[in-house]
């Protein structure tokens, strides 16, 4: 449990949400919690449920079971009162392109229960700084890259200061450098408030989330940063090792047969090694002296976002999925 986790009471709690459209399960018991101070990433395929899910937490689409307490407020009972706490970007920004981008952001203001017009202006002002949108507040939305567009949906989804926000694949459909300015926005606000981003990137999950929800056919089937899952996962340890002075067929012989090895695959000159940890690693230098070889490369190797994923989803599709 992190420190924001041992002093705060989750803004996020889902409990078991389920949605079916006719017959199918587009969500199944979805469980989790979310804290303030931290970006939770809500990570799966296209169709997995992501988009589903979020619907359900922001009230837009009601669950055919379970609920979600939302900064203390039950969604399915005190639905108005829970969205009041929420900020919601969706896939598709909804924007007003004969407005400037000053007009939108305190519209969307005075739709949040703003209505004292210099505090409205105020916010407006502050948000606007905040998503880095300051030098274009006068000009009218249709003129915006889609880029500053993303950025102006997210303005609008901070402008009543939730508590929680939750964005929907923020990053998809603009150019890398939109991408790194929407990142660095939303890594800040994950400072001030509990943050579920929803992407199908692994490298922008690693790169902006603290923590991940991995979704696979509707399912939540893994939970953890990137570093405990890979510490679930890569049972032992991982090395790369290359040898000097023996053939590719007498290093992989030499190898497999060392105490300790589990397994192990060809990349570039040398093999990846799967080891039952520290000792297998120590047995491996050994052995390479002994044979009178050269250990020109022995280092670790860590899993990769997309290992710990693949890996998860596979396993997944091997478990008959629970009832909801």
């Amino acid at each position: 449990m992190s420190t924001n986790q041992a002093l705060n009471q989750p803004l996020i709690e889902a409990k078991r949400l389920t949605k079916y459209y006719g017959n199918f399960a587009a969500v199944r018991g979805a469980s989790f919690t979310a804290y303030k101070g931290e970006v939770v990433g809500l990570l799966g395929p296209n169709g997995a449920g992501k988009t589903t899910l979020m619907r359900m937490l922001t009230g837009y689409s009601p669950p055919s079971s379970g609920t979600a307490i939302i900064a203390g407020f039950d969604i399915t009972v005190d639905s108005l009162d829970a969205r009041a706490k929420i900020g919601y970007l969706p896939e598709r920004v909804p924007l007003y392109p004969d407005m400037t981008v000053f007009e939108y952001i305190s519209y969307w203001g005075e739709l949040r229960g703003l209505n004292n017009a210099k505090q409205r202006r105020a916010r407006t002002d502050a948000v606007i700084e905040q998503v880095q949108l300051s030098s274009k507040r006068n000009r009218l939305v249709r003129s915006l890259s889609k880029g500053m567009r993303q950025r102006l949906g997210i303005a609008q989804a901070l402008v009543h200061n939730p508590d929680i926000i939750i964005l929907d694949e923020p990053t998809i459909g603009i150019d890398p450098q939109q991408v790194i300015e929407v990142r660095q926005v939303v890594r800040e606000l994950g400072k001030d408030h509990a943050v579920l981003f929803s992407t199908h990137i692994l490298t922008e999950a690693e790169q902006v989330c603290d923590r991940l929800l991995i979704i696979n056919q509707g399912q939540i089937v893994a939970e953890g940063s990137p570093d405990g899952l890979r510490k679930q996962l890569q049972h032992g340890a991982q090395v790369y090792v290359e040898l000097g002075g023996a053939s590719p067929t007498q290093a992989a012989a030499l190898l497999a047969s060392v105490v300790g090895v589990e397994a192990l695959q060809p990349q570039g000159e040398g093999f990846v090694i799967q080891t039952d940890g520290l000792e297998g690693r120590d047995s491996l230098s050994l052995a390479v002296a002994q044979a009178g070889f050269t250990l020109r490369e022995l280092r670790p190797v860590a899993m990769t976002l997309e290992d710990i994923f693949l890996k998860i989803v596979h396993l997944a599709d091997e478990i008959p999925q629970e009832p909801a």
